[in-house]
């Protein structure tokens, strides 16, 4: 057997009674042959003691003036914390294991602390670990700059870490390891019929993750496509092996007309501001020039970009509206805003040439009497952008009318 990349998120571990999960999932697969290296997250979530938005709130707490080079430093304890843990419970089971700080297993980044960017893996000291047949346990989110400098990879930072490792090992897989049974097709507190999906593609994967589904990081799933390792998503406190993530050559012939399907899943993501402003007098180029420009050298993001000669429409998150607005009125523009938005994803490798998709969500919608707002397309994603209050009914028909829940 070759190598094996299992990595645990962060309420794989605050407990007791969760880590004795986490020792099963590790002894079944090193029964089975397999040389492991794990990748562990902070402990808990927020308010519990080692969590990273816990050590966020310390530094806030006392004086929230902390270099962000040195509040990488800070954050770096939460996995050290984790990956000591699983040792010490490891070792006690009679499996020898080891450490070792992203630094030491190889991660070198930039120096973009916070959200720092990976520019090699250099695993030497993983092999040497591996073939002294010890588990290797290492901590996620985390890496160093050339002058030895700790940084952290930014939100989702340990499946970065983990696809990275299973890209640089050449692993036969990488299990991210979370509280859910895998990828569903819609968040299952909105959409009680949500159904687990048994495989998915690295592009399905990687839109709906984008889209607001939270179950991996669209970073990590890039770093696993472009190397071609599958990724699996499963559930610490289950036996169930999740869903497949790979090329849809992957599972196309382990389950007939799985790659047929139109849909894949719904997703959305909410707080958001429509921002429309007319461009008068036939000037569309220049006023679509001031407007973009202004929300860059404003820091703000826009998305969701519609442009006509007389118009531009796109969105911004509600938390940079009143920034935006503020921004277009500076430069003589007169912006109409709509708050409270949210952008409803329809996700599948099938929807590409594909007819009558979009008819079919707007019937959807229709009979619901919900106003769709603005419309997008790509490949294998169309967006709509709803009212807040038609979000819940939105995924709901959608959900439904794409019969995800077969």
């Amino acid at each position: 057997m070759g190598i094996l990349i299992q990595k645990f998120g962060g309420t794989s571990l605050s407990t007791p009674q969760a880590r004795e999960h986490v020792i099963r999932h590790v002894k079944r697969e090193l029964e089975r042959g397999y040389s492991l290296v794990i990748v562990v997250s902070a402990m808990g979530r927020k308010g519990e003691p080692y969590a990273t938005d816990t050590l966020l709130d310390w530094v806030s707490q006392n004086g929230d003036a902390l270099p962000q080079r040195e509040k990488d430093l800070l954050l770096c304890c939460g996995e050290i914390i984790s990956a000591t843990t699983l040792c010490s419970l490891l070792e006690g089971e009679g499996i020898p294991s080891t450490v070792l700080t992203g630094a030491q297993a190889g991660f070198l980044t930039d120096s973009s602390y916070g959200n720092a960017r990976i520019l090699d893996v250099r695993p030497e000291r993983i092999l040497r670990e591996l073939r002294a047949q010890k588990v290797v346990i290492v901590t996620g989110f985390q890496g160093q700059t050339e002058d030895g400098d700790f940084t952290t990879l930014g939100r989702g930072g340990s499946d970065t870490s983990a696809t990275a490792l299973g890209a640089a090992l050449r692993a036969d897989m990488v299990d991210i390891y979370t509280d859910v049974n895998g990828i569903l097709t819609a968040d299952p507190r909105i959409v009680e019929d949500a159904k687990p999906l048994t495989y998915v593609s690295y592009t399905e994967i990687c839109n709906m993750a984008y889209q607001g589904a939270k179950v991996i990081h669209p970073r990590a799933v890039e770093i696993a496509m472009q190397a071609q390792i599958p990724v699996r998503v499963r559930s610490t406190f289950s036996e169930n092996e999740g869903t497949l993530v790979t090329h849809p050559e992957g599972f196309q012939d382990v389950q007939a007309g799985i790659v047929d399907r139109f849909v894949t899943g719904i997703a959305y993501v909410s707080n958001i501001t429509q921002i429309s402003v007319d461009c008068p007098d036939g000037n569309g180029t220049g006023v679509q020039l001031q407007i973009f420009k202004s929300m860059a050298d404003a820091g703000i993001s826009v998305d969701f970009i519609n442009v006509t000669p007389t118009s531009a429409v796109y969105t911004v998150f509600d938390n940079h509206s009143e920034k935006a607005i503020a921004a277009l009125q500076e430069i003589g523009l007169r912006p109409k805003s709509l708050s409270g938005c949210v952008k409803v994803s329809v996700i599948g490798g099938g929807i590409n040439g594909v007819p009558g998709i979009m008819a079919r969500i707007v019937e959807a919608l229709s009979v619901h009497n919900i106003q769709i707002l603005q419309s997008a397309d790509s490949n294998t994603t169309i967006w709509v952008l709803v009212k807040k209050e038609d979000m819940v009914q939105s995924l709901r028909a959608l959900h439904s009318k794409f019969e995800l829940h077969r």
